[in-house]
């Protein structure tokens, strides 16, 4: 099985340099690793347009078949690996380890999560995996998680489009208490912008803030997280709202609101004479 590896948290990163340690032990697996240069996060689906791709071949602990460092964004490394890198198309792709969760909205931020998502676009199976914590900073449990659930991925056929999102506890082994299939749960902000002054006088702002509410509501994966187990969060890229669609479907005032838009663009002179 061929495997790309990604993340945000860039190539030199702990995380990243476990995970592909650990699935590159694997008689069976292939490993290549295309990651950003720097640490790329909160960037989104991002992806760049207006400057070059630089990329240069790194050497990383274990036996990967191949490593390169690029200027991009992770989304571009997914992209950019797929097309011209890797000699053929990866069986499967997995962003992270990444140091800090991707729980609940915030994934919408996540380089993590987007790497994967862009080989969930291509139809590619894909996992993104987060260790939830910061003080903590061994990524071994959250590597051997992320390869034995690979041992298993064949039989779950994960459909196209869709992602898994995998958040393990900051926490060593033998205090995880279970695994859960959950839902996305919601994260809340206290965001702010602190004001600050350069050398030479000029004003800049600096994002900050921190959590200030998450859902305990069980099933979520924020719920899991604050349980002490591993959430496992399947994610689809199709974020129609489907009860909104039909209430808009079902709506005759919406499509009187737009007949007389039409009639209006027609007949301009009707708009101007009317009070």
């Amino acid at each position: 099985m061929r495997i790309l590896i990604s993340n945000d948290d860039g190539i030199f990163s702990n995380g990243i340099q476990t995970l592909t340690k650990r699935l590159s032990q694997e008689s069976d697996y292939q490993v290549y690793v295309v990651a950003p240069d720097r640490e790329r996060s909160a960037t989104g689906h991002a992806l760049t347009l207006h400057d070059p791709l630089r990329v240069e071949e790194v050497s990383l602990p274990g036996n990967a078949k191949g490593a390169w460092s690029t200027t991009g964004t992770p989304s571009d490394c997914v992209k950019f690996g797929i097309s011209a890198l890797l000699p053929e198309v990866p069986d499967l792709i997995v962003s992270g380890i990444n140091h800090g969760p991707n729980l609940a909205n915030e994934i919408l931020y996540s380089g993590t999560v987007s790497a994967a998502m862009e080989g969930a676009f291509l139809k590619i199976p894909s996992i993104a995996v987060s260790l939830a914590g910061y003080g903590f900073t061994d990524f071994s449990v959250a590597a051997e998680f992320i390869a034995r659930l690979l041992k298993v991925l064949p039989a779950v056929k994960l459909p196209g489009q869709t992602l898994l999102n995998v958040n393990v506890p900051a926490i060593p082994a033998s205090e995880i208490k279970g695994v859960a299939i959950t839902e996305l749960g919601v994260r809340l902000y206290d965001d702010h912008f602190d004001k600050r002054m350069d050398p030479r006088g000029r004003v800049y702002y600096w994002l900050s803030g921190h959590a200030v509410e998450e859902s305990r509501e069980e099933g979520t994966d924020t719920w899991a997280i604050l349980n002490q187990m591993i959430s496992i969060t399947p994610i689809a890229f199709n974020m129609t709202n489907r009860e909104t669609l039909k209430t808009l479907t079902d709506c005759q005032s919406l499509f009187g609101l737009l007949e007389d838009f039409v009639h209006a663009v027609n007949e301009p002179q009707s708009l101007k004479e009317r009070p």
